[in-house]
Parts: C-alpha cells; sequence; structure tokens
C-alpha cells in the first residue's frame, strides 16, 4: 500500500476529506518522528505497536568484498514492536 492509497483510504473509512487525511496522517508521522528524538524516545499506539530507540553498541565486522575486518561504531536506530492486537490480526489474515 502506498501513501496515496493509505491517505484514500483514511478518507473514505473516517469519512473526511483527502487533504484531511493526508494532514491527519503526515501529523501522525511527525508525532512518531518528535517522540523519537527525546532522550528516551517511545510511543506506543494501541493495536498497533510501539515504536522506541536502540541504541546500538559498537562492533567488528568483515566487508564482504575484500574479507578485510572493519570497526562499525555505535549509533542509533528507531525500532518497531508490533502489537498483539496486530499479530493476530495477521495470524487470521492468512
Amino acid at each position: 500500500m502506498t501513501k496515496a492509497e493509505l491517505v484514500s483510504r483514511i478518507a473514505q473509512d473516517a469519512n473526511i476529506p483527502k487533504k484531511a487525511a493526508n494532514s491527519a496522517l503526515a501529523a501522525f508521522v511527525a508525532a512518531i518522528h518528535d517522540s523519537l528524538k527525546k532522550k528516551d524516545g517511545k510511543i506506543r499506539v494501541a493495536d498497533l505497536g510501539t515504536f522506541r530507540i536502540l541504541k546500538r553498541k559498537p562492533r567488528k565486522g568483515v566487508n564482504p568484498q575484500t574479507k578485510k575486518k572493519i570497526k562499525i561504531p555505535a549509533t542509533t536506530v528507531p525500532r518497531f514492536t508490533a502489537s498483539k492486537a496486530l499479530k493476530e490480526s495477521v495470524k487470521k489474515a492468512k
């Protein structure tokens, strides 16, 4: 599903114009971004899941082309964990 398809679906289900649905989706995404930028950023959306930040420690790796050992620096990445309701929904779809 593309963003345009998602906006259309939100507009249809909420019985609102596509412009309003697009604004609502943009606000939702901005709220997630802003929450994750905070020191202990975490946002939980019931029936969807939890967005949080994960701090990865520095580690050693191998360049697959040269087989040379490299140092991978510490980094911070976003992480999403699906809720139980979402997992059950996907299981039922099979």
